[in-house]
């Protein structure tokens, strides 16, 4: 997801949700759904691998899972369409996994031609799995490459031996998942550049269609709370800048394309295919090639996005269990778009997805000038220009292949956030010109 939490507070909630669940029941628009699946409940807690079962606290939270779907699917109406889908949070067996996507189908139209993914933990996904998983209608798979947990040199041992990875890969191209992504973080104190290198080298030899690189220091949620505190676990900046650059120089060469939010894809995937013939879009979960759906989210620290109107679920687990007991929706906090931020984000999602933006139908569209209402920011925007990053003029601002890697920055130039003005969540090139333009 796109970095707008910081946007967040506790003044959206249950109420706000219900109202955006009865518009787009009324508007009758396509859905994304997503589900999120705890890790920390271990939820492939019955794989040989573990010791100990937590069937029953995971049995408990299907029930709650279930009982928010009918609570949402009360406003929502029967029967409507789902031309997304998200599994997150790691892998469930598969006894669960039927029963949640057995109680999803009951009351959604779930496309046969959509897009369902889900992700899967290295640890507890093997070549069977993968079947089972697409013969529950999953098209993608997400998997994640080990980060230190309580057991860290399993994790690192993991994170240096590419034959588990291989084998889930192979088994999805047996299956036929229409795309394999692979999550690789840097930045931990354990790991080197040259580590790095090494370790995407070899994932590069596995083909996978899509790889999602990340900072440990700013990771995607799902990450956050293995890391939480854990200061001393990152390496150096120089380290870290080190690992982007390799990086981007290692993939680019292997001929992947840089869309974005730290998202490579192979010409031939289906985003880079919908970002050439301008069909790539953003919403909650990151980049998609269905940006008229309306998203809702299920499940613990879930995020919905209903036009303009986001709304997460509470991440803390007895909260959760909680408020659906009382019969109340699990709110936590949310965000408004409101009429200033729809500007920037419809200037953020053309720059970002379509690398171009048409001025003249951004001005006839919200009633502006764009050079005024930009005027804070068009000196650097020359700049840029001058620099061979970007193409501007009085009518049209494009991404040339120079700025292509520094894209994120450019859209911050627009939407800068209050704690890390002008950077973004993967720095791959760290271009001089964002330091000038951005001192620390």
């Amino acid at each position: 997801m796109f970095d707008l939490f910081h946007k967040f507070h506790g003044g959206v909630g249950s109420l706000d949700l219900l109202r955006g669940l009865r518009d787009s029941r009324r508007k009758c628009r396509p859905l994304s759904l997503s589900v999120h699946l705890p890790s920390r409940l271990r939820l492939a807690s019955c794989s040989p691998l573990v010791s100990v079962c937590r069937c029953a606290e995971i049995d408990v939270y299907l029930q709650r899972l279930k009982y928010e779907m009918g609570l949402v699917g009360c406003h929502l109406g029967a029967g409507r369409r789902v031309e997304q889908f998200w599994l997150t949070g790691g892998t469930p067996v598969i006894a669960h996994l039927q029963q949640l996507m057995g109680d999803l189908r009951k009351r959604f139209d779930f496309s046969e031609s959509g897009d369902h993914s889900i992700e899967v933990d290295l640890h507890h996904t093997d070549w069977a799995t993968m079947g089972l998983i697409r013969d529950q209608g999953f098209t993608h798979v997400s998997i994640g490459v080990p980060d230190v947990g309580v057991d860290r040199d399993m994790a690192v041992d993991c994170y240096q031996n590419p034959a588990p990875i291989h084998s889930l890969i192979d088994a999805a191209r047996t299956f036929g998942f229409r795309s394999v992504n692979i999550d690789l973080g840097y930045g931990h104190a354990w790991q080197t550049p040259r580590s790095f290198a090494v370790k995407l080298a070899t994932l590069i030899e596995l083909e996978p269609d899509r790889l999602h690189v990340f900072d440990y220091a700013r990771a995607p949620w799902r990450y956050r709370s293995a890391n939480a505190g854990a200061v001393e676990a990152f390496c150096s900046q120089v380290d870290k800048d080190t690992m982007a650059r390799i990086c981007c120089e290692q993939l680019l060469e292997a001929g992947y394309h840089y869309i974005g939010q730290g998202q490579f894809v192979r010409a031939d995937d289906d985003l880079a295919v919908a970002q050439e013939h301008g069909r790539l879009h953003r919403n909650c979960q990151g980049f998609t090639r269905h940006g008229c759906c309306d998203h809702v989210g299920f499940g613990l620290a879930a995020v919905s996005q209903i036009e303009h109107l986001y709304v997460q679920n509470t991440e803390d687990l007895l909260q959760y269990r909680q408020q659906l007991d009382a019969g109340q929706l699990p709110v936590w906090r949310g965000w408004r778009c409101e009429a200033q931020d729809r500007i920037r984000a419809a200037v953020t999602e053309h720059l970002a997805c379509d690398l171009e933006l048409d001025i003249p139908a951004i001005e006839a569209r919200f009633g502006l000038d764009f050079r005024e209402h930009f005027a804070s920011i068009w000196p650097q925007l020359q700049t840029l220009h001058a620099k061979g990053s970007i193409e501007l003029s009085s009518r049209f601002i494009g991404i040339l292949p120079a700025g292509r890697l520094n894209v994120d920055a450019i859209c911050d130039l627009f939407d800068p956030r209050p704690d890390e003005a002008g950077t973004a969540p993967f720095d791959p090139i760290l271009d001089p010109i964002f330091r000038e333009l951005n001192p620390p």
